[in-house]
């Protein structure tokens, strides 16, 4: 069975009551709705956040006209629910909590934050797929099944995204 295959049957079973189907669903794409969240908001709003949009996702799965189009449905929740969040707090300030990871030096922590920072000023398509792909740690085939995009639209998009993203950061060609 494909993805897509795996993913219509899997949200025909959650309409059904099936608790593990909608377990195996959380399970298959928390890493693409974390990773659109990850891409508006703060880290700890994006961890909290995925749990809404997916109890969100399971109050409304009868409104899913058809089963295949659960993954960009559940993308458009996500995004839905980042500028909700981001309508009600302070707009992010580019800083990576201390707790994020303790062993970490200080220049790891600033140069996560030049990272992030970099990548959320970064069109939308590109923000996305570059933090489900260098955070989140999707594959381009992945990202493509998991959020509706073509496999050619998310190989452009990381190919265009890694170039602005490298620019931003002002790496050159001998740095990579």
């Amino acid at each position: 069975m494909d993805g897509s295959s795996t993913t219509t049957a899997l949200v025909k079973a959650a309409r059904a009551g099936d608790g593990d189907a909608m377990d195996r669903l959380y399970r298959r794409f928390a890493p693409v709705v974390h990773g659109i969240l990850l891409s508006r908001v703060q880290a700890a709003d994006a961890d909290d956040l995925t749990q809404d949009v997916f109890e969100t996702a399971l109050q409304r799965l009868h409104e899913l006209r058809e089963d295949a189009a659960f993954p960009g449905w559940i993308s458009r929740i996500a995004r839905r629910a980042a500028l909700d969040a981001w309508r009600r707090r302070a707009p992010f300030t580019g800083e990576i909590p201390e707790a994020a990871s303790p062993a970490d030096s200080v220049e790891s922590h600033r140069d996560a934050e030049q990272a992030l920072a970099a990548i959320r000023s970064l069109p939308e398509a590109y923000r996305e797929t570059l933090v489900l792909r260098l955070v989140e740690g999707l594959t381009g085939p992945e990202i493509a099944e998991r959020t509706g995009l073509t496999p050619g639209s998310v190989r452009v998009n990381l190919h265009r995204g890694m170039a602005q993203l490298r620019e931003r950061l002002g790496l050159r060609e001998h740095e990579r």
